[in-house]
């Protein structure tokens, strides 16, 4: 008697060669997304560790008083779980990098795996979203570095919830699934046109000056 394994077969289907492009995109776009994040929150590390041991320490994006990374840094909500957040940064963003160099050699993941990705990413740009309103409401400055992984987390949570929605992982009505890939740059532009764009009139005291 022969019995099928097909069953028991709990592996993710083989996926169509157009969804295996989508996926290699999206492999791209968060291989550089985490890259550049990484790097942002690398530099951070590096002056929180120089103001550790030079408190009247200068940070390579000190520009003025609105535009500081060394104001930003020095306050409770630079260190929000206790340690510098961009701690935070460097073992998300290699995490997202191992994610996408394997999805970029072929690699399936299953759903649940999906969805872990999917809740880390949106986990991290609630957290940017809380950093943005505290520095721009709050602290009342600017961090170079800080807003280079904004754009970067922005657009990594957009293109993984439109990878989801395509692929099934999160439950949409079949337009917007096929529908998901055609929008993601836009609502990431317009996501950042409204996060900048309330920097902007915030600051538009001091960027432009009567």
């Amino acid at each position: 008697m022969t019995t099928s394994v097909s069953a028991l077969d709990d592996s993710p289907a083989q996926p169509s060669e157009h969804a295996a492009r989508a996926d290699r995109r999206w492999g791209l776009v968060a291989l550089v997304t985490a890259l550049l994040g990484f790097y942002g929150a690398a530099t951070l590390v590096y002056e929180r560790v120089q103001l550790f041991l030079d408190a009247g320490h200068r940070t390579s994006c000190d520009i003025n008083s609105w535009l500081s990374c060394g104001t930003v840094m020095r306050t409770p909500q630079a260190e929000a779980f206790g340690f510098p957040n961009p701690f935070i940064g460097l073992v998300a963003y290699a995490v997202v990098v191992a994610v996408a160099l394997a999805v970029l050699a072929g690699a399936r993941f299953a759903t649940w795996y999906w969805w872990g990705v999917q809740i880390g990413v949106t986990l991290g740009w609630l957290f940017v979203l809380w950093l943005w309103y505290q520095t721009t409401f709050e602290i009342n400055a600017l961090c170079l570095y800080c807003m280079l992984v904004w754009v970067m987390q922005t657009v990594l949570v957009v293109q993984t919830t439109a990878r989801n929605l395509r692929a099934g992982v999160l439950p949409a009505p079949a337009a917007v699934a096929r529908g998901a890939e055609q929008w993601t740059w836009f609502a990431a532009a317009a996501l950042l046109v409204l996060i900048f764009g309330t920097v902007l009139i915030r600051f538009a005291g001091v960027i432009f000056p009567a």
